[in-house]
């Protein structure tokens, strides 16, 4: 049945719809513009550094401004084929994009999801999940559940702050911007409670949504939040 429905329809990139070996996969042009992020990098933000300077090693900005979250991994920089499928994703009602990119984010966490008890995605105001009509973390989180085998709790944190756009905000406007913004609810509470949570969201920009989430997540109960997104913003040098 998979040959027929290969011949009438060949499998194509998911980024560039060029063929390709596989469905749900990327062509080797679109593969080659991925900015894929592995050791070494930073233990706590999952910045990747230039040499290797052993095991363990935690960047100057971790511990500068450390982390609501213990730790932060990402497969890869939030730049060329990585942003465009992102958008298409995110604005331009992709849905399936999350399989891609689900399984790669499942391979890219192995090392912080056989640790998770739970997982939970980035919420959206109410407000915003109307318009868009989906949110794209919880799209993300349920292909990385089912992948890993970990619990998915999709209802366990709430944006009950309608917050602006972080795009163009400096870091303290958004920090400032999101304060309050999430909230464990009181019946999810025995769900959280001391469970360590992987946070699962599309993109790290500067760790402002994310730490905000942990930080409700933590005043909940929870014993240890990590986060897992699809890409992050890297700031060379």
């Amino acid at each position: 049945m998979r040959s027929a429905i290969s011949l009438v329809y060949p499998p194509s990139c998911v980024a560039c719809r060029g063929a390709t070996a596989e469905a749900q996969g990327l062509c080797p042009a679109c593969w080659s513009g991925v900015g894929f992020i592995e050791r070494p990098y930073c233990e706590r933000l999952g910045t990747p550094f230039a040499v290797d300077l052993g095991d363990g090693v935690v960047s100057p900005a971790a511990i500068a401004e450390p982390p609501a979250f213990a730790r932060a991994r990402a497969v890869c920089r939030f730049d060329g084929t990585a942003r465009e499928l992102v958008h298409r994703l995110k604005y331009g009602d992709r849905l399936e994009l999350a399989i891609t990119l689900g399984r790669m984010m499942t391979q890219a966490g192995r090392e912080i999801l056989v640790e998770a008890d739970c997982i939970v995605p980035v919420p959206l105001h109410r407000t915003r999940l109307w318009r868009r009509r989906f949110n794209q973390a919880a799209a993300l989180a349920t292909v990385v559940a089912r992948q890993s085998g970990v619990a998915l709790a999709p209802e366990a944190l709430t944006r009950v702050k309608r917050t602006k756009q972080q795009i163009g905000l400096t870091r303290p406007q958004r920090v400032e911007n999101l304060q309050g913004a999430f909230k464990v609810l009181p019946k999810m509470r025995a769900t959280i409670a001391g469970r360590r949570i992987l946070l699962v969201d599309d993109v790290l920009t500067t760790g402002s949504t994310v730490n905000a989430a942990a930080r409700a997540l933590l005043r909940a109960g929870a014993s240890h939040v990590d986060v897992l997104t699809f890409a992050r913003v890297v700031t060379d040098g």
